[in-house]
C-alpha cells in the first residue's frame, strides 16, 4: 500500500522511516556510486530531508519499505535550483503549482509494480494539491523505467553522454496517464484514492490530538 507522510511525522512510522533511509543509502551510494552522505546507522539523508518534505512510501504487506519518493514545493529550496541550474540554462523553477520530486528509490528485490505505484502516488498528490507539474533531475537509467511505467517527462535540458547523461524534466499527469500507471501498478483508481485519503485523514487527526 501507499503511505503519504510528512517529514515531521516520520517518527510515527519508525520501521518505514529507518528502512527508507537505509535503502536510499544502498541504492544511491552502494549501487549507483553517488557522492551522498551515509551516517553511522547506514542511513542516507541530506539537507532537504530537514525541510519537512512529503514522502510517498510503498509499504509491503510485512510492513517493510518497498520504495519511496520525496516532494517539495519549488517556492522554497529545491535541488533543481540549488545544484542543477546548468540544466535549465540558469532559469530558476519557482511556482506554487510546480513541485520537485527527488530520491526515487526502490528497495532491493522490489517488484515491478512498486515503481508504478509510486508514480500513481505522485499523481494523487498532483491532483489533490492542485499541482500542474513535477520537476525532477534524472539519470540515463531512469529513462527506461519511466517508459515502462508509462509516465515519461518532457525534457527541459540535459548534459553528458551515455550512462553519464543527466536531464531535468517536467511531468504532467492527465487521466490517460493515470489509467496507464494504475494498470501497471495493479491498483485501481478507487483504492489509490482511499490510500491518499486515509493518510491525510490520519495525519490531520493526529495533529489535532497533539495540538488539542
Amino acid at each position: 500500500m501507499l503511505r503519504y507522510i510528512y517529514g515531521h511525522d516520520l517518527h510515527i512510522f519508525p520501521k518505514l522511516r529507518d528502512a527508507m533511509f537505509r535503502d536510499r543509502a544502498d541504492q544511491f551510494k552502494t549501487r549507483l556510486g553517488w557522492d551522498v552522505s551515509v551516517d553511522d546507522t547506514g542511513a542516507e539523508r541530506d539537507s532537504y530531508d530537514e525541510l519537512n518534505p512529503l514522502y510517498v512510501i510503498w509499504e509491503e504487506p510485512d510492513g517493510s519499505h518497498g520504495g519511496s519518493m520525496r516532494f517539495l514545493p519549488t517556492t522554497g529550496r529545491v535541488m533543481v535550483n540549488d545544484h542543477f541550474g546548468q540544466l535549465t540554462g540558469g532559469v530558476r523553477i519557482k511556482s506554487p503549482r510546480i513541485w520537485e520530486c527527488t530520491r526515487f528509490c526502490l528497495a532491493r528485490g522490489a517488484g515491478a509494480h512498486v515503481a508504478a505505484a509510486l508514480m500513481l502516488g505522485g499523481g494523487e498528490i498532483m491532483e489533490n494539491f492542485d499541482i500542474d507539474h513535477f520537476v525532477g533531475v534524472f539519470d540515463a537509467r531512469m529513462v527506461r523505467i519511466y517508459r515502462m511505467i508509462g509516465s515519461s517527462p518532457d525534457v527541459l535540458g540535459s548534459q553528458g553522454q551515455g550512462r553519464d547523461r543527466i536531464s531535468v524534466g517536467l511531468w504532467q499527469f492527465d487521466p490517460t496517464a493515470k489509467a496507464t500507471v494504475a494498470q501497471r501498478a495493479g491498483v485501481s483508481a478507487q483504492l489509490s484514492r482511499q490510500w491518499f485519503d486515509r493518510s491525510f485523514c490520519t495525519s490531520h487527526a493526529q495533529n489535532l490530538v497533539r495540538t488539542g
